[in-house]
């Protein structure tokens, strides 16, 4: 796993959306950044719980210039079954992530423990990319608790654009 520096280009990223289309992170329209929000895949709770969250956040982070995309290592079919069961209708999902392009955002891999799991699946992350492909900030984890609050994220955002905050962390180790 390689961590990805902010201010630095990210990978490449394009992937295909439930009920059609691509998505590829390079078209991003954005106006300020590019929401990459990575979850676990149908089977995992508390992803379910974040990705409702985001779209009901949907409209402050449109308002912000941020366009917002949940990305997994799902199958369409359990992709397509997130989006169903767990009510997220506006809320834009890619699906087919593997897992060299998972590693190359900088993201653990697990191995899944139980039947409801698949035998892969990235952890979660939650990365805003400028407009120019540019990392500004990266939240890893390497187990599915305690992520980012979405309304502390709109905070700083907020303050990064009032403030032209510089994306922080760039210094290689």
């Amino acid at each position: 796993m390689t961590a990805l520096l902010p201010d630095s280009p990210v990978p490449a990223l394009s992937l295909p959306l439930v009920g059609g289309g691509t998505f590829d992170l390079a078209k991003s329209d954005a106006e300020n950044f590019t929401l990459l929000l990575f979850y676990r895949g149908l089977h995992c709770p508390i992803c379910k719980k974040q990705l409702k969250d985001l779209q009901d956040h949907l409209g402050k982070f449109a308002d912000r210039g941020v366009k917002t995309v949940a990305i997994s290592m799902d199958s369409q079919e359990r992709a397509e079954q997130s989006k169903e069961e767990w009510g997220l209708s506006e809320l834009e999902m890619a699906y087919g992530m593997d897992e060299a392009t998972a590693r190359r955002f900088g993201l653990y891999i697990s191995t899944g423990i139980s039947d409801k799991e698949p035998d892969t699946f990235s952890e979660p992350g939650l990365m805003l990319v400028r407009p120019d492909g540019r990392l500004y900030m990266a939240s890893v984890q390497s187990i599915p608790f305690t992520r980012p609050p979405l309304d502390e994220l709109l905070q700083g955002i907020d303050y990064a654009l009032n403030k032209d905050y510089p994306a922080r962390g760039t210094k290689p180790a």
